[in-house]
Order: C-alpha cells, then sequence, then structure tokens
C-alpha cells in the first residue's frame, strides 16, 4: 500500500531532521580533523612545546591512529550499544579530547589528546553513514551519503577559518576551544536522534523498527542472519583463494597510497605552501579552496564512473590528483596556484573513493561488504604514514620533495588499481547501494 502524500511529506521532513543532524555531526568530525593541519604553521614557526617537524609529523600520525582504532572497533560497538549511542559517545569524545589539546602543556599530552580525537573521529563516519542510509528518502540513499561526505570538507573550510580568526589574535589554544563546542550537540543527538533501524531490527525489536519506519516512511531493512567468526574467516580467506590474492593485494596497495596522499596532504597543505613562500594567510586559504575542490569532487566522481567505469575514472583521477600535487611545489602566480590547489582537490578525494566503488563493483555480492571494508583498513595505515612522511622530510630540510612523494603515491595508486581493473574483466555497471563505499572512507 503506498503512503498518503501527508504521510509521505511528514516523513520526508522527519527525514531530513535525522540527515541534517548526522550532516552537522560529520561538519565537526571535518572540524576536529583538519584543524591540526591549520594551526600546525603557526605551532611550528612559534615552536611550541619545541616542535620540531618530525614530532609534528608523529602528532598528526597519531590522529590518523586513532582513526583506525575508531574505524576498526566501530561496528562491533555499535552491534552492543546501538548506533545513536555510539554518535554520541563519539561526538563527546572527539569534543573532549580536543579540549585536552587546548590545555596541554607539553608534546605528550597534546598527542594523547589528538590521538583520542581520531578514535571518536574514526567512529563517526561509518555510524552516521549507517543511520542516513537507514532513514533516507526511497530511492534517495546514494545521493543522501553523497551529502553527508560533503560535511567533512565544510568542516574543513571551517577549520582554516578558525586559524585565519583566531590563531594570530587570541592564539592556537582558542583553536582548539572552539573544536570543544561540539559537546553542546552531543545532548541534542541524544534527543532528537532516532535509532538505527539496522540496528533495531537486528537486535529483534521488530515493532520499534515498524514504528519507526511509517512514521519517517522509509523501508524497513531486510533482517539478516547474524555473521560468526567463522563466517567472517571465511569471507576473508575467500579474498585470497585461487588467483584472487594479487588482485586483493593490488587494491590494497592502491588503498595505501591513496589514503597516504589524501592524509599527508591534508595535514601539511598549509606548512609545506608555507615553505614555497607564500603567506600564512594565503596557505590557509589554499586549505578552504582545497576542501571546496572536495565537495565538487564527490558529487562528480560518482556520475563520472557511471559513465565511464569506476576503475577507469579511479586510476585517471590519481593521474590528475598526481600532476596537481607535483605542481604545486613550483611556486606560481596565485591565481594559478589556487586553481590547481582546487582542482587537486576535485581529484585527490574522490579517486580514492573510486577504488572502493571499483571493488565493490569487481566482488562478488557475499564477500562484497569484507572485500571493500579490508580494502579501507589496509589503506588507514597508508593514513598514519602519510602525515609522518611530511613531517620526516621537512625536518631533513626535504619539504620541496613533500609535494614529489606525495605525487609519486598517487601514481604508485594509478598503477595498481589500473592494473587490478585490467586482470577482471568484470562490468563496471555499479551494483550496490554506495553505502559500503561511503562507510569505507
Amino acid at each position: 500500500m503506498s503512503s498518503s502524500p501527508s504521510l509521505t511529506a511528514r516523513g520526508s521532513r522527519l527525514a531530513l531532521l535525522v540527515v541534517g543532524l548526522c550532516w552537522l555531526a560529520v561538519l565537526f568530525d571535518g572540524l576536529d580533523m583538519f584543524i591540526y593541519g591549520s594551526v600546525l604553521p603557526h605551532l611550528l614557526e612559534t615552536k611550541t612545546f619545541g616542535l620540531t617537524a618530525d614530532q609534528a609529523g608523529d602528532l598528526g600520525s597519531y590522529a590518523t591512529f586513532g582513526m583506525l582504532v575508531g574505524a576498526l572497533t566501530a561496528g562491533t560497538v555499535a552491534d552492543r550499544i546501538g548506533r545513536k549511542t555510539l554518535m554520541v559517545a563519539c561526538v563527546t569524545l572527539f569534543s573532549l579530547a580536543s579540549g585536552l589539546c587546548a590545555i596541554s602543556g607539553s608534546v605528550e599530552v597534546f598527542g594523547l589528546g589528538r590521538t583520542l580525537a581520531g578514535v571518536g573521529l574514526g567512529g563517526l563516519l561509518p555510524t552516521a553513514i549507517s543511520m542516513v542510509s537507514d532513514y533516507a528518502p526511497r530511492g534517495r540513499g546514494a545521493i543522501v551519503i553523497g551529502m553527508l561526505m560533503t560535511a567533512h570538507h565544510v568542516g574543513g573550510i571551517l577549520s582554516a577559518y578558525v586559524a585565519k580568526w583566531l590563531v594570530d589574535p587570541v592564539g592556537w589554544r582558542a583553536a582548539f576551544w572552539v573544536c570543544v563546542v561540539p559537546i553542546a550537540f552531543a545532548p541534542v543527538l541524544a534527543k532528537l536522534l532516532p535509532e538505527s533501524l539496522s540496528f533495531l531490527v537486528a537486535k529483534g525489536r521488530d515493532e520499534e523498527a515498524q514504528a519507526l519506519a511509517a512514521r519517517y516512511d522509509v523501508e524497513l531493512p531486510a533482517a539478516t542472519g547474524k555473521k560468526t567468526a567463522a563466517d567472517r574467516w571465511d569471507a576473508l580467506v575467500g579474498l585470497f583463494r585461487g588467483g584472487e590474492w594479487i588482485q586483493t593485494l593490488l587494491y590494497w596497495l592502491a588503498s595505501f597510497g591513496g589514503l597516504l596522499l589524501v592524509y599527508g596532504v591534508a595535514t601539511w597543505l598549509p606548512t609545506l605552501m608555507r615553505t614555497e613562500g607564500y603567506a600564512l594567510a594565503n596557505a590557509l586559504t589554499f586549505v578552504v579552496v582545497f576542501n571546496l575542490g572536495g565537495i565538487v569532487g564527490m558529487l562528480v566522481a560518482g556520475r563520472a564512473a557511471d559513465r565511464f567505469g569506476a576503475p577507469r575514472i579511479s586510476a585517471i583521477w590519481f593521474a590528475l590528483t598526481a600532476a596537481g600535487v607535483f605542481l604545486l611545489s613550483v611556486h606560481m602566480p596565485m591565481a594559478v596556484t589556487t586553481l590547481v590547489v582546487f582542482l587537486t582537490g576535485v581529484f585527490l578525494n574522490s579517486a580514492q573513493t573510486m577504488i572502493y566503488a571499483t571493488v565493490s563493483i569487481r566482488s562478488s555480492p557475499d564477500n562484497r561488504a569484507t572485500a571493500v571494508g579490508w580494502t579501507s583498513g589496509m589503506g588507514r595505515f597508508g593514513a598514519v604514514f602519510g602525515p609522518w612522511l611530511g613531517g620526516q622530510l621537512l625536518a631533513a630540510g626535504n619539504g620541496d620533495f613533500g609535494f614529489t612523494a606525495f605525487a609519486l603515491a598517487g601514481l604508485s595508486s594509478m598503477v595498481f588499481i589500473g592494473i587490478a581493473a585490467l586482470r577482471s574483466p568484470r562490468s563496471d555497471t555499479p551494483s550496490s547501494t554506495g553505502q559500503e563505499l561511503a562507510t569505507a572512507h
């Protein structure tokens, strides 16, 4: 039976509330993630804590290591306490961790704060994506997930303005105090956000799930049998059976290089631009432009992949990213540099997403979630390595080589995903809802 127009309109408004709450949570996630890179040039120039470039790289890796831990444990924790509760906990954790950074008196305490923040950041995004997937209007799940992913880049833009407005007149600690503000949003989430339909169905709370689905005019997720440890192990082993191990390793290597590039550039872009002779205000402007490009890239990559195939777009996107990152090592007129930064943002962030799309499309339905999840997990080691690498290069006086090193990472991902695509002749027609792809990010 179809829903009445009034019920559909009411359900759409309520679903928009859920999506809006999750969008704000992911925006705060992006703000907290990017704030370190935005204040890093100031920290190094003022020698805060006696901070050196190699220590700064280590600090950047602490947050991405925390994200690795958060992302890997989010599913297990959410299955126990619920996705709504986990989202509230994650927002609270990374907000309080930013407060720890703000009051820190040593590099060790600051590093602990960034690690704890990373755990919260890593756990929030996949959980938020699961929530909007449950409550997205009928037939609009992929579009809503794409819109949600833009919030992370809006948070990156906000981080640059927070640094520009506060660091010089007030100090770097003020920027981290701003990142504590989202803790006031946690009670709002707790009060207004409904529980995940998938969680309720999995827990057998069918009446509650049916009532929410009717209220929000969304489809009730199908019940799925709970996977045992043996099932999960068999799915992982399946990625290495026969000749599949070569394909799997190629995907993992491509993801490693891609996330090394994403988080290396996100952490070091303002500092590296300072080493190229740009003023601090201009270097922070590049952060804004880079994230604007990321928003555009997220909106156009999917359409391009639908038309030309995800593997082809991923390889081309990485090639263009490598070219853009390499060009940033050349001091060009401000207008040209701004354009290059924007285009690099367009291609860089969505190139990695296209790896997940390729893995999803070319995996069997029963193994798809495992294949995408492990490709993302292996790639996150690159996310840890990227910030560390940038710090080591700067400490060795090779800041100019930083852009070149990141460009080489992009070229390696282009090669690995290209070879993987050539080895697997399966159709490139998207065959998933997109939730696995966005969750893997």
